[in-house]
């Protein structure tokens, strides 16, 4: 029978057996991995230190794409491969994930050839999965698509499309998914060190963050799939491991929708530093994004600069017909990117996101690089990795037809459906449960902000939902959609999730002041 997806049961079968495969790490290269080895049939377990999705994976640009820039690269081979796996995502996950028309805005008269032959070729390595082609418009087609853009000197766009996804929900439902197929995901669990028997890896020993217990978990092989703190978990098998990574922080700014009343987006083909910038509906808002500035060191909660700040806004005023200002946005983000180290001066707008492999002399399997887009072939290469360093049974993947947790044939079709609540795909039934129970769980919490206490409620008893921030973080995109909002709504969230895993008033207290503090990093200075 399986577990429900609660965090004792989980927990509770985690400290009970023994597991063929261990993943450190639950962002989206982890899940993915875990999905994976579980719906093979191995006895699978994952452990997340904070919450799912907590770094980088519930930090990107919400984009599934095959990366327009890397044509100027000539990477075509890495562009084919994110290609087909956009396909694929959309496929098993519509409720997640899907098309989104971008528009390059042409100010001069070389834009057209240029950039339509690109994109031309875009479509061209899409192959038979490529959708809509691309198109050039007129000026008046490009006004009606994005009537938000600069129409000052405009003389047309070219349209092509990419597709959009909500990353921390995606990442729920990676956890969910290798949970129905027997897997063991448990947040809040810390590798602390690991078990080597004769040199080699043979499991972890594990801190519940929740009770500080310690205890050890048995396994086949171990997987470091630790993001940009990857080496840490690499020097704790050798401590002469040298650095992997070249980490790169990329900076997000929410703004109201005014500022592109659209349901197309705009690419941006060239920044002051060469990369390109999007201006993108996404949950009733405008996110533009991003920067790439390299950093030295690694952060949990890594935050913005006023010059990266400043970079975006005055970047993306050159396409806008209302240049943003500081008091325009409402939620700042960032999050470091985990680039495998170049071998030379590099800078890290030119480190191909591509992942490696590597297994050390103790049989410890990390995994590093990658992006959310290809995350399910880094899985199947990793666990293809798994199965012929340990000798495992061979058996073939499966994922390329596995739908995710939530698979909603017709996601997004119901009218008036708000884009957050679409996420929930089959899960929408759930919600209505909780609200016909009592309908004022079906109102807004904030008259900024979708959220409703009936997610609040299934957030805490049906997605392993710890604190008021993996609610207003991860579980809804309420703090990124706006920091201030999802500060006022903080004290009745905690309220609503004290019932459903009965805190008293002292944990009720601290889950709001940590929150917060936190959501005040998310407010420019």
């Amino acid at each position: 029978m399986q577990r429900p997806f609660v965090r004792a049961a989980q927990l509770a079968s985690l400290r009970a057996n023994d597991f063929e495969v261990l993943i450190v790490g639950g962002g989206a290269t982890g899940l993915g991995i875990a999905v994976d080895a579980a719906s093979r049939g191995y006895r699978t377990a994952l452990v997340e230190a904070h919450d799912f999705a907590k770094c980088t994976s519930s930090r990107s640009t919400k984009l599934v794409h095959g990366g327009v820039r890397y044509l100027e690269q000539m990477q075509f081979g890495l562009v084919t491969e994110a290609l087909e796996e956009r396909a694929i995502l959309c496929e098993n996950a519509p409720h997640l994930a899907h098309d989104l028309a971008f528009i390059v805005p042409r100010y001069h008269w070389w834009e057209g050839p240029f950039y339509g032959a690109g994109l031309k070729l875009y479509d061209v390595l899409a192959g038979k999965r490529k959708g809509t082609a691309s198109r050039m418009l007129s000026r008046a087609e490009t006004i009606a698509a994005i009537p938000g853009v600069r129409e000052e000197g405009l003389l047309g766009g070219v349209e092509y499309h990419d597709a959009q996804f909500d990353d921390a929900r995606m990442a729920l439902a990676l956890a969910r998914t290798a949970a129905s197929c027997g897997g063991t995901i448990v947040n809040r669990a810390r590798c602390e060190s690991l078990v080597k028997d004769e040199g080699q890896v043979v499991g972890a020993n594990i801190r519940d963050e929740e009770t500080g217990q310690t205890f050890r978990v048995r396994a086949s092989i171990v997987v470091n799939a630790t993001g940009v703190f990857v080496d840490e978990l690499r020097r704790n098998d050798d401590p002469s491991a040298k650095v992997s990574l070249e980490p790169s922080r990329g900076v997000h700014l929410i703004l109201p929708q005014r500022f592109l009343p659209a349901q197309h987006a705009i690419m941006v083909p060239h920044t002051d530093d060469g990369r390109v910038l999007f201006v993108i509906p996404w949950h009733g808002r405008t996110l533009l994004g991003t920067t790439d500035t390299q950093v030295n060191e690694v952060h949990v909660e890594p935050r913005a600069s006023n010059d990266e700040i400043d970079f975006i806004m005055r970047n993306a005023a050159r396409y806008l017909a209302s240049a943003p200002t500081r008091a325009d946005i409402l939620s700042v983000f960032a999050g470091l990117r985990p680039l495998a180290r170049p071998s030379d001066n590099t800078s890290s707008k030119r480190v191909s996101r591509e992942h490696t492999i590597t297994v050390s002399p103790s049989g410890l399997v990390s995994v590093t690089g990658g992006k959310w887009t290809t995350y399910r072939r880094m899985a199947e290469e990793t666990v293809d990795v798994v199965m012929e360093t340990i000798g495992l049974e061979g058996r073939t993947c499966m994922t390329e037809t596995l739908r995710l947790h939530g698979y909603d044939a017709n996601a997004g079709l119901t009218p008036g459906l708000p884009e957050p609540r679409r996420m929930y795909g089959s899960d929408q039934h759930e919600l209505e449960k909780i609200e016909r129970a009592d309908r004022f769980h079906a109102a807004p919490m904030h008259p900024n902000l979708s959220l409703t206490a009936s997610e609040v409620i299934f957030a805490a008893r049906e997605e392993m939902a710890r604190s008021v921030e993996d609610v207003l973080a991860r579980r809804t995109r309420s703090l990124l959609l706006d920091a201030r909002a999802s500060i006022e709504v903080a004290g009745e969230t905690a309220r609503l999730m004290a019932r459903e895993l009965n805190w008293n008033d002292a944990q009720c207290a601290a889950s709001v002041s940590e929150f917060v503090a936190l959501a005040r990093g998310y407010l420019p200075e």
